[in-house]
């Protein structure tokens, strides 16, 4: 198999509700300067590939309960811009939405960060339409929702256009003769599409890998679409091997019949590793991370208005087609308890059992917060040894399911370092991932050519040819 790419998804106060209730965690954002340069040293020494910023335009206090990550967090362009400094090899990907964002303000910060860290960033553009965001941005949400594909396809290509602005020698700087700049190698943009317009040229220099590696995540059939015929990372979460193996296929198809190199399209999948020194110890550490979940039943009198509300035992009555209400959360979830269950249910038990080594048998059954928790947390884990771990991740990229992973830590910072510091040696004992950085780039590292300009023409001797698996050049 090809080597995995293995990047870090950073949330600086853990990927999991609870992750900042976890002993020892880090907690309070104001802190994230030190936490998040900790991570970039770490990362880097265990040389993997990326460090990745996601983004959430708005902030409400049902996100306390939701995802505690997105409360108050730096932005992301400041993130990658700040560690481009403090390190100098890990590539550094940030997070824009093409609904609300300006192409020509983000065309010039991404170029320059390219620029300032000698062609490391990357760009995941995402579409998403949310009503506060959009009253952020002075936009009505309804509209935006409507359409925020045909608006992302414009982004990309007027992003393009812009980075493509200078050629890579139209700076002359001959102070003998006083010319500077060769006119016929600055390009205008002159975009004029149904969302955008943008006329250009952008006033800085051409990045590094002249294009930021795009990534693209998203589930429906236009996003999908968008990632096979633009993205050069595409972001699957999958709930299993098959279904992995399933997508990747179906991306890569997208990617053929439109004209690409679908080889130039990474699949990669997110993953939250649970690293103990032993399975029970790893185990331990997911059963303490659920039973700090609150659930509605922690509030006698009702939880906060804000609330999710698929984390209760109303909700989870539902899916177990048993009646749970008015029972204690942490009740035992014994072999009587369970014979009623659906199908449904008896899976999320065995999920339980898998992840902190609960069974009705056991002389720690699971409670009934256990099991709310495991069907209502939206997380890909893993847990175990970093040994288990890392043939977890092999086995993967065997079977063709991913070209790697984005790895989520519950805990900062001792599951990212659990990780960086035991999963990644093992990949690297394998053979699967490298020891050492392969190249300078971002796009090196992800196995990726420099991209051609927008404005050289076909025909051009320097216009690269796209070979296709059918050996037909496009």
């Amino acid at each position: 198999m090809s080597r995995l790419i293995i990047g870090a998804m950073v949330r600086a106060i853990g990927a999991y509700p609870s992750g900042w209730r976890y002993p020892g965690a880090h907690r309070d954002p104001r802190g994230d300067a030190a936490v998040l340069r900790r991570a970039a040293e770490v990362a880097e020494a265990a040389r993997l590939d990326y460090l990745f910023f996601g983004d959430w335009l708005a902030t409400g206090h049902d996100l306390e309960f939701r995802d505690p990550y997105l409360v108050a967090r730096i932005d992301p362009i400041s993130a990658i811009t700040y560690l481009a400094g403090v390190t100098q090899r890990i590539g550094l990907i940030a997070t824009a939405n093409t609904t609300y964002a300006d192409p020509y303000s983000l065309a010039r910060s991404t170029a320059s960060a390219d620029l300032l860290s000698g062609g490391r960033a990357g760009l995941n553009l995402v579409t998403g339409a949310e009503p506060r965001a959009a009253g952020n941005h002075g936009r009505d949400f309804h509209v935006a929702n409507e359409t925020r594909y045909d608006r992302a396809v414009e982004f990309e290509l007027v992003l393009r256009r812009l980075w493509d602005s200078f050629d890579d020698d139209a700076i002359v700087a001959d102070a003998a003769s006083g010319v500077y700049l060769d006119p016929s190698r600055l390009h205008a943009t002159d975009f004029h599409g149904s969302h955008l317009s943008v006329t250009g040229p952008l006033n800085v220099a051409r990045p590094v890998q002249g294009h930021l590696p795009i990534v693209h995540a998203g589930t429906s059939p236009r996003s999908r679409l968008f990632a096979a015929q633009s993205a050069d990372l595409a972001l699957v979460a999958v709930s299993g091997m098959a279904q992995a193996a399933a997508i990747r296929e179906e991306l890569r198809a997208l990617a053929f019949e439109s004209g690409r190199d679908d080889r130039t399209l990474k699949v990669i999948a997110p993953v939250l590793p649970i690293v103990g020194e032993t399975r029970e110890h790893a185990q331990s550490i997911a059963d303490e991370l659920s039973e700090l979940v609150q659930i509605a039943e922690d509030w006698p009198d009702g939880p906060p208005e804000a609330f999710p509300a698929n984390r209760s035992l109303a909700q989870l009555s539902t899916l177990v087609g048993v009646d749970l209400t008015g029972r204690s959360p942490d009740r035992a979830v014994t072999p009587s308890l369970i014979a009623g269950f659906s199908a449904a249910g008896q899976e999320l038990v065995e999920i339980v059992g898998e992840r902190t080594g609960r069974t009705p048998l056991g002389e720690r059954p699971p409670t009934l917060r256990h099991l709310v928790v495991a069907a209502s947390v939206n997380a890909s884990m893993i847990v175990g040894t970093a040994v288990e771990i890392a043939a977890e991740f092999e086995a993967w990229g065997d079977a063709g399911a991913v070209d790697g992973f984005n790895v989520l830590s519950a805990v900062q910072p001792a599951q990212f370092e659990a990780f960086a510091l035991g999963v990644v040696p093992e990949l690297q004992r394998r053979g699967v991932f490298p020891t050492e950085y392969e190249g300078e780039t971002l796009r090196d590292h992800l196995g990726l050519e420099r991209s051609a300009s927008v404005h050289v023409t076909p025909g051009d001797p320097v216009f690269p040819s796209v070979s296709r698996r059918d050996g037909v050049s496009r």
